[in-house]
């Protein structure tokens, strides 16, 4: 996958050039409007941009508007503000998301991810050894089927919906509460993740202390 990062702050571009090739994605990077137009222009090949908005020779909303939106290449908008006008414009003309710094490498990756999972129409996650088809509801180890209860497999594609973000106990507690009826307490939480870990044999599943539950590769 090629992603467009087009962004002024060096930091962050070295940041996320490593990151992003720790999960084989090609970063390819841009520091102005100017750069980046010549560059998006040439290249048939961009999967996904990330375009901040501020930039030294211009506006990204700008750029998006002029060249990217022409061509439809799906954009993630950088933003160090978080003003409500900002946020609602950006998505008004037409974009796929935003992310306001400072942010998450491992919230930008989870956001970068469901983008090109949409655009390749694509229902299946992989973490690992482990592949998760999201319409089928049905999970694999090196291809082979893993088998969970229903309650256990609702709570995987709980996770897996939410790859690479933190699904809180409360909302793992309303949703057994949605399925089933029953009332049950964090320990009982605890128990299921436990057998869900033992049958996948996998650490995909993070448990992030004192807030909930993580599905990534890390």
């Amino acid at each position: 996958m090629n992603i467009l990062l087009i962004e002024d702050n060096v930091s962050i571009i070295k940041g996320l050039i490593y990151s992003f090739a720790q999960n084989n994605l090609h970063l390819i990077s841009k520091i102005n409007i100017k750069e980046a137009k010549e560059y998006i222009v040439t290249n048939k090949d961009i999967d996904l941009i990330i375009l901040d908005i501020t930039l030294p020779d211009g506006n990204g909303f700008h750029l998006y508007e002029d060249v990217i939106k022409n061509i439809n290449i799906p954009t993630i908008f950088l933003t160090a503000k978080d003003e409500e006008d900002n946020i609602v414009k950006g998505l008004e003309i037409g974009a796929e998301d935003y992310i306001t710094k400072p942010f998450s490498t491992k919230e930008l990756l989870a956001r970068v991810n469901k983008v090109l999972l949409r655009k390749e129409k694509k229902s299946v996650i992989k973490v690992k050894d482990i592949t998760y088809n999201l319409d089928k509801l049905e999970i694999y180890k090196n291809e082979e089927k893993i088998e969970l209860t229903a309650l256990e497999l609702k709570l995987v594609n709980l996770l897996f919906n939410n790859y690479g973000k933190v699904v809180s106990r409360e909302v793992i507690l309303d949703k057994i509460w949605e399925w089933t009826g029953n009332y049950v307490d964090d320990h009982t939480i605890t128990v299921y993740f436990k057998r869900i870990r033992e049958k996948i044999e996998t650490n995909i599943i993070h448990t992030i202390k004192g807030m909930g539950y993580r599905i990534d590769e890390e």
